[in-house]
């Protein structure tokens, strides 16, 4: 018998209603599978979309700390249980994250720390996107995440809006469409062109992982 294909959250760093983050992530999940036949796996991959989002988690309002979770109990909101039973499918994750004020989106820190067990151990690689690539968050992220004992991935991708207008407070067409929720095409023809590269090679540490 064949052994089960290794399953990747692509995991959307994003909550707000106007976003580029969902868009992101289905370009980063197109450019992963176009290369999933080339795998030192048994199996290719089953690359999935998580959207925090959808989760619709509050401030973490649980009792429970979850680095006591499942030893010394469990959850007791539904909100919580479904959150870590849907990251919990995973072997490994693909986070994609906008930055906020130099930093980590609010709704992103929060979705993490919801959990802990959840996430240790697993692989993890990087890939941010804005004005400056997403750098400070990018840093901060795996800040977080390899002090929660997730593997993090040497390579991150840093995703940068072209044509930025130091004159006007960086501003460009691809910063101004990413305000109104739209990844505009040129600048996603751009990103898959010249980040596709680094793209697969962090994926294919991940996968190494993985083996």
């Amino acid at each position: 018998m064949s052994e089960a294909s290794k399953k990747i959250g692509v995991i959307i760093g994003s909550t707000r209603p106007n976003r580029i983050g969902d868009q992101v992530a289905a370009l980063v999940k197109s450019i992963l599978e176009g290369a999933s036949s080339e795998t030192a796996l048994p199996s290719p991959p089953t690359l999935s979309i998580v959207d925090i989002a959808s989760f619709n988690l509050p401030i973490f309002n649980e009792t429970i700390m979850p680095a006591m979770v499942p030893a010394q109990g469990e959850f007791a909101y539904e909100h919580s249980k479904a959150w870590s039973a849907e990251i919990a499918k995973y072997d490994a994750y693909v986070f994609v994250t906008a930055e906020w004020n130099f930093g980590i989106p609010g709704g992103t820190k929060n979705a993490i720390d919801y959990l802990y067990h959840t996430w240790i151990g697993k692989p993890v690689m990087i890939v941010s996107y804005g004005i400056m690539g997403g750098l400070s968050a990018s840093d901060a992220l795996k800040k977080t995440l390899a002090g929660m004992h997730l593997q993090v991935m040497d390579t991150r991708v840093s995703l940068t809006f072209p044509d930025a207008d130091p004159a006007q407070h960086n501003m460009s067409p691809g910063l101004l469409g990413a305000m109104g929720g739209k990844l505009i095409e040129p600048v996603a023809d751009k990103w898959k062109a010249e980040s596709k590269d680094e793209i697969l090679k962090a994926y294919g540490e991940l996968q190494a992982k993985l083996v």
